[in-house]
């Protein structure tokens, strides 16, 4: 496996890069691809929330500097992002939307601050889990809702995997850290609905979009392919996300888990390979692919290959098999040609031939997904890295 020396190098590379990304007047901004704040990109929450829980886990590995970025962040998901009238968070400080993808990672954020024992971060946590317990939390079917409006007033007619996926996420690290199980539970709930259920009646390809009452939309967005959010098809990184994240849940659940939970992450993973890498005659992930998977966005996102190394670790971890290795080995030797660039952070799309474009994402705004790919293969898959990331392991 990759050398733990120099997966800490480039970890601390990347928080270096991040730290660019503070605003004055309060959460992290968008990144150009030169680390340079983009000014006339408002604050968004997303970033701001990822940016902290990243922060977070690097206070635990010691990072001197870490604590203070952590405690911006908070500052800013209690102020300037926050609804001080209606609760909840605002998707920016332009955009008044109370969005799940959002509030999963203000979760994600509120848990590892907390965990970093920072000032606020209680109250950050009690309120996220309140808003996302009345507000997203759909206990009729046990999925979340998508979208509210300012003051919870009206729901989007549609409903997400992909937020859906970031709350199994944001669960996990919500039980380990709270210690109520309730969001383990959780969490295999969902995993059950969207993969064990529907991926696998789709032959291991995950559908992103379903109307309100959860009925799958094939053809969503078939004009609007591009859609950095909510793009059309199936997207080959989710399933290796969510390849990772069921070995997640197995690990937190321990003895009550599902065996189809190894299973079905298996089964995923074989699907992007076989599917997405190297599909079109170029070494790399496609992005997306319709559901004959022919390939519709060809580009090569950063967040894909991040999120196949950690899959392919987190197989090699539970299995012990070889060929997990040599995937792991292969995407790693990926990214340091195409990826990691020398003037800081990853390059987030590049064309079919490697070279760096920007048809879906300009700029370097998220080291959410680059950073863990340098972290997670270092930590047990359970529990969370915002409690795993402060103690001891192989390498700092």
């Amino acid at each position: 496996m990759t050398d733990p020396t120099w997966l800490a190098a480039q970890r601390r590379a990347l928080v270096r890069f991040a730290a660019k990304s503070v605003d004055p007047a309060g959460g992290f901004g968008w990144l150009d691809a030169a680390g340079e704040r983009v000014p006339d990109k408002p604050v968004a929450t997303w970033i701001t929330a990822r940016m902290t829980h990243v922060f977070a886990l690097e206070d635990g590995l010691g990072d001197p500097d870490a604590a203070a970025l952590v405690d911006h962040g908070v500052a800013a998901l209690r102020g300037r992002l926050h609804d001080d009238e209606h609760g909840g968070w605002f998707s920016s400080v332009a955009d008044t939307t109370k969005a799940a993808y959002e509030h999963s990672f203000v979760l994600l954020a509120a848990c590892s601050a907390h965990a970093a024992g920072r000032p606020y971060a209680p109250e950050l946590l009690a309120e996220a889990l309140e808003v996302i317990e009345t507000r997203f939390w759909d206990a009729e079917i046990g999925l979340p809702f998508e979208s509210w409006d300012k003051a919870w007033t009206t729901t989007e007619a549609y409903r997400g995997a992909n937020s859906t996926m970031h709350f199994v996420e944001a669960f996990l690290a919500a039980g380990d850290v709270t210690g109520d199980k309730i969001w383990h539970e959780r969490a295999l709930g969902l995993s059950e609905r969207i993969i064990h259920v529907t991926a696998a009646a789709h032959g291991w390809r995950v559908p992103e979009h379903f109307s309100e009452d959860w009925r799958t939309d094939l053809n969503y967005n078939r004009d609007d392919q591009r859609h950095p959010f909510r793009p059309f098809g199936a997207t080959i990184g989710h399933w290796l996300e969510w390849a990772r994240l069921l070995l997640h849940v197995e690990a937190a659940l321990g003895d009550k888990a599902p065996s189809w939970l190894l299973s079905d992450a298996r089964a995923l993973f074989d699907s992007s390979v076989r599917r997405g890498w190297g599909v079109d005659g170029h070494l790399g992930f496609i992005y997306t692919v319709d559901w004959d998977d022919l390939p519709v966005v060809r580009e090569r996102m950063h967040w894909v290959m991040a999120e196949a190394i950690m899959a392919a670790s987190a197989l090699h971890r539970r299995t012990d098999e070889d060929p997990y290795a040599d995937w792991y080995a292969t995407f790693w030797e990926y990214a340091r040609k195409n990826h990691i660039d020398p003037i800081g952070g990853w390059r987030h799309e590049l064309a079919p031939n490697g070279s760096p474009s920007a048809g879906v994402w300009a700029g370097k705004p998220d080291t959410y997904h680059a950073y863990q790919a340098t972290l997670f293969p270092l930590l047990p898959l359970a529990p969370a890295a915002a409690l795993t990331s402060r103690q001891p392991f192989q390498s700092r």
